[in-house]
């Protein structure tokens, strides 16, 4: 099992730069694949990033690629997301996910469903 913790969000205005950060508990960070994703008011929950056990796989929704980054320190049991350009419609309740299982690809795991553990949030929201 695993605890999740996200911190780093905020008020900002558009245009500018955030860093999510998530935090695991327990010694077997490296064994889950990892996600981000966002859910806004009266919206579903819905996938932004997701990244390999070992960092190397990349996955992004078409609404952040090239403005978002995912990346993971498993030395540090931490996954990341810069988010750089921000725009108003990136405001939105920010969760970390873990999956334990599977093979990855950057087309996988982009449903809620397809995650074990969560993080309790954290919220964005951006300025016009």
């Amino acid at each position: 099992q695993v605890q999740l913790v996200e911190s780093g969000g905020g008020l900002v205005q558009a245009g500018v730069s955030l860093r999510l950060s998530c935090a695991a508990s327990g010694r077997t960070f490296d064994n889950y694949i990892m996600g981000w994703f966002r859910q806004a008011p009266g919206q579903e929950r819905e996938f932004v990033a997701s990244i390999s056990r070992g960092g190397n796989g990349l996955g992004y929704a078409d609404s952040v690629k090239g403005r978002f980054t995912i990346s993971r320190d498993n030395a540090k049991n931490t996954v990341y997301v810069q988010m750089n350009s921000l725009k108003p419609e990136d405001t939105a309740v920010y969760y970390c996910a873990a999956r334990g299982s599977g093979y990855y690809s950057s087309n996988s795991y982009r449903r809620p469903a397809d995650y074990d553990y969560w993080g309790q949030g954290t919220q964005v929201t951006v300025s016009s």
